[in-house]
């Protein structure tokens, strides 16, 4: 491993000199160089700091504050427009159709075929981050709730079948798996054709399961649905008493009841694939599995090793987070049964997701928006200016002054420690709510609050990795 990185070192000064744009790879290679050259260190310990200055404040803040923090302030009266939606969706649907029809007969390049860019640069991106910072805008742009509508009014008919209550979230689960193992391991989850395929064919599913099964499905089996309607639990906005509202991130989560088991498992499985998202690109997971990081064979050659290590890593998050909630009851002396309290915990793990999907996305986001920004400009890749932008060049030269790079990786950490931050006042907020006295609710915080240092500590770490892909 040592042998790995003082080759990476001297890989990376080497890059420091090449030209600015010499290739779409080296924006990337460079960038990181930039980072392993920054202090760090210092600035992963001011982070976790941070997060643990905020539970020794919890210790002795009155409880009043914490809960006004996330009291909702209403601004208007909210007035449902289901008919809105249904255009909203079936607009979405269209749209959905002509890019993968432009994946099937576009541009084989996947940074010119506006579907690439479109599924994981706007939506997977773009969508998921505005979703959890300012509210559920997906339930207007759903591609599905619109044509499932009209099939319904159509055939005046119900759900055909009775999706059983003992199955729990347990299919939504499997299908946010089966997505993002496409998304992880995939040989090429780029391929505009091949992508084309995975998502006409996941739209088609989830379209025949909703008819059968009704909006059950898109409340338990739907993987997708499921990620979005729980970040939006986050986001600043949203309906409180039939009003629209605003309030500090995470307020929603905080006023809606406490979870099942399946939902609160969910969570968990969010943050554990975001995290091993950032971990299946560093030294340490390639040297793990015997890979020179600076010869990396291609994706084709760990696909089994990363589905295998994406279970893994859920599997054994899920254990470290049951363990430290186990202990805080143990530690509080409190009756609770620990699935009760798994359940209404399981919350405070959403903005820590969150955060780290804001901060490992980010440089992918500040290059590949611009290749979507060309691809909507010319789809075709005929030459065409439908935007009018007839000279527009992608530029990486970001990534190629120290001072922008600190400036970017900053952000990266600052989304880390406030999702952190966040999730340790929701989860302090949680115990003042369901245990008798506040010194209860600081003992059954303890083991929880330090697994979200150490939490706090990996995914910086993850930031500062060096990277082999």
């Amino acid at each position: 491993m040592v042998q790995y990185r003082r080759r990476f070192h001297g890989l990376a000064n080497a890059i420091l000199w090449l030209p600015c744009c010499a290739s779409r790879a080296d924006a990337h290679a460079s960038e990181q160089g930039f980072v392993l050259l920054l202090p760090t260190d210092i600035y992963i310990t001011a982070g976790v700091a941070s997060v643990a200055l905020t539970v020794l404040l919890l210790a002795v803040l009155p409880a009043g504050w914490l809960r006004g923090l996330f009291r909702p302030v209403a601004l208007w009266r909210w007035h449902g427009a289901a008919r809105a939606r249904v255009l909203t969706s079936c607009a979405a649907f269209l749209l959905l159709c002509a890019l993968v029809w432009l994946g099937f007969d576009g541009p084989r390049d996947p940074l010119t075929n506006p579907l690439p860019l479109a599924i994981w640069t706007l939506w997977w991106i773009g969508l998921v981050s505005i979703q959890g910072l300012f509210g559920d805008l997906w339930r207007w742009i759903d591609p599905w709730h619109g044509p499932v509508t009209l099939s319904r009014w159509a055939f005046s008919r119900g759900p055909i079948l009775h999706l059983p209550a003992r199955l729990g979230q347990c299919c939504a689960v499997v299908t946010y798996l089966a997505f993002v193992i496409v998304l992880l391991a995939d040989p090429a989850p780029s391929d505009p054709a091949r992508l084309a395929r995975y998502v006409g064919g996941y739209w088609l599913f989830t379209y025949v399961t909703l008819l059968v099964f009704g909006p059950r499905w898109r409340l338990r089996g739907e993987g997708i649905a499921m990620l979005m309607r729980w970040y939006a639990a986050v986001g600043l906005f949203g309906r409180h008493g039939g009003r629209f509202a605003v309030g500090l991130l995470g307020w929603q989560a905080m006023a809606r009841r406490a979870p099942r088991g399946g939902a609160a498992v969910f969570m968990l499985v969010i943050l554990g694939c975001g995290s091993f998202d950032g971990l299946n690109e560093t030294f340490w997971w390639l040297d793990l599995l015997g890979i020179n990081p600076l010869e990396f064979p291609g994706r084709t050659a760990v696909v089994t090793q990363n589905t295998v290590g994406l279970i893994g890593a859920n599997l054994a998050l899920i254990a470290a987070y049951g363990l430290a909630v186990r202990l805080g009851l143990a530690l509080a002396g409190v009756d609770m049964g620990w699935r009760s309290a798994f359940c209404i915990f399981a919350p405070s793990i959403l903005p820590i997701a969150l955060g780290y999907h804001l901060g490992h996305y980010l440089t992918s986001m500040l290059v590949n928006g611009q290749y979507a920004l060309a691809a909507l400009n010319d789809p075709l890749a005929r030459g065409d200016s439908l935007l009018g932008m007839d000279t527009f060049y992608v530029t990486t030269g970001f990534f190629n002054t120290r001072d922008s790079v600190r400036l970017i990786w900053l952000c990266q950490a600052g989304a880390v420690v406030i999702g952190h931050i966040l999730a340790i006042l929701m989860a302090h907020l949680v115990a003042l709510r369901w245990f008798e006295t506040p010194r209860q609710a600081v003992l059954s915080q303890l083991p929880l609050a330090g697994f979200m240092v150490l939490y706090t500590l990996f995914g910086l770490w993850l930031l500062a990795a060096p990277r082999g892909l």
